[in-house]
């Protein structure tokens, strides 16, 4: 029975006891509303947090009404809180998914300091690890991202991580739990239904075990990569020198030359936020000897400097310049990633895209391109009009705000505009009937 295996991973983790507080995280789905249940049933105390994130309208208003009428049902607090999520997507440039996870971690500490709660349980399972490990190895990452989630991260833990999909399913059919499905878990344009919809149920055909399978190689990817941090720890106490917000890493202190490359990737990433494409062209960088360029995440700047690497944090008025040059894959601005693929112009659909996507005429571009943020002394010929417009008066006539204008960046071809990024081309860069060749850029947030 579901309700004997909780227990008995709860205490086996040692996850919380009948002396904690428990703060619920339940959206309403089957997942938070098992879990809400089998902790219920089980008599831990237990209060309920539910997010309205107002992205759905009225089927978000239907979830909180049916998670308080359950609460009211069990006897246990309720507290509710709406978000102006797109408010918040505007001011941050945060996406959907990072503004909305943000928003409801502070509002979830923001309980537990004043109602005392201990513990913050949220109801992931297998199922969502192994969705997570996909998510991140298609996405290009180092051993961290194939840990799959945590069952515990400091206050938070995941009391489900020993069940999955099927079993809560059959649980809630079994014990007539009442659910809500939020109709963006049908929906194919994001990745992780296209793996959970489409990708996964192949591998079951294949293998029926896949899940057992899969959760096994996750739990010894995570007991390697446990390994490594400790190992990685002590290698940065040893290399690195930390002035307020600037740390310089001393490479030389990094005995092991054939794993260098890595050592600097995990110390990079896990710390600062660096992609592994971004710290593969610092360490090129430092093979040659190269000096001055600047490589960022999304939070800090790094450069080579006579052996060391330099970090520090990305002030608001750093240019933030990045070379790209040809055949380039993508590319890293601020909070966004530029992903770029050269196109023959007859495979091509259409040619009207969304504007977080730039066409360009690939002959007219010139390598390398410069990715930078906006200046005030920039101009270009926007697609479709015939005059100069300056770009602060192009954002001007477009209301966009002032957290958005510092977010801005330009992708120019030898030193004109030819990508006001997510918003317009250059009319010089624009496809034509004598266009063969299309550079297809695609903006995501990150």
């Amino acid at each position: 029975m579901l309700i004997e295996r909780f227990q008995e991973y709860v205490n086996r983790q040692n996850l919380f006891t009948r002396q904690d507080k428990i703060l619920l995280t339940v959206s309403g789905g089957v997942d938070s509303m098992v879990l809400m249940s089998l902790c219920v049933n089980s008599g831990y105390n237990v209060g309920i947090a539910h997010c309205n994130f107002s992205l759905r309208g009225r089927e978000s208003d239907e979830d909180e009404i049916m998670v308080q009428e359950t609460a009211r049902r069990y006897g246990i607090e309720c507290h509710n809180k709406r978000f102006d999520t797109q408010g918040e997507m505007e001011r941050t440039g945060e996406s959907m998914e990072m503004a909305a996870r943000r928003l409801r971690y502070e509002w979830f500490y923001e309980l537990c300091e004043t109602h005392d709660y201990t513990v913050i349980a949220i109801a992931h399972h297998i199922d969502d690890s192994i969705e997570t490990f996909f998510i991140n190895m298609l996405r290009g990452t180092g051993l961290r991202g194939l840990t799959g989630i945590s069952n515990r991260v400091g206050r938070v833990v995941r009391p489900l991580m020993f069940a999955t999909r099927k079993e809560i399913l059959d649980y809630a059919l079994h014990k007539h739990i009442t659910y809500r499905e939020d109709s963006s878990n049908r929906s194919t344009k994001y990745l992780r239904n296209k793996i959970r919809l489409g990708l996964i149920p192949r591998l079951k055909e294949i293998n029926p075990r896949f899940a057992f399978i899969m959760n096994q190689n996750v739990a010894r990817l995570t007991a390697a990569q446990q390994f490594i941090d400790n190992a990685i720890d002590n290698i940065f106490k040893q290399a690195a020198h930390i002035d307020g917000d600037l740390c310089t890493i001393n490479i030389e202190t990094i005995e092991h030359v054939q794993t260098r490359s890595f050592v600097i990737y995990e110390i990079l990433s896990s710390r600062f936020g660096f992609k592994g494409d971004v710290v593969d062209s610092l360490c090129k960088a430092l093979e040659t000897g190269s000096t001055g360029k600047r490589f960022y995440s999304r939070t800090h700047v790094a450069y080579a400097d006579r052996g060391n690497i330099v970090v520090a944090r990305t002030e608001d008025q750093d240019p933030c310049e990045i070379l790209v040059q040809k055949g380039q894959q993508r590319a890293y601005c601020g909070n966004s990633v530029l992903y770029f693929e050269l196109c023959d112009v007859d495979s091509l659909p259409t040619y009207n895209v969304a504007d977080n996507i730039a066409l360009l005429d690939a002959e007219k571009l010139s390598y390398p391109l410069l990715l930078r943020r906006w200046n005030d002394g920039d101009s270009f010929i926007p697609y479709g009009m015939n005059g100069s417009k300056k770009v602060s008066d192009y954002l001007i006539d477009r209301k966009i705000s002032m957290a958005e204008k510092s977010r801005q960046f330009v992708l120019c071809s030898d030193g004109e505009i030819a990508w006001l990024v997510g918003r317009r081309i250059g009319h010089k860069f624009r496809i034509t009937d004598k266009s063969e060749w299309v550079l297809r850029i695609t903006k995501e947030t990150i």
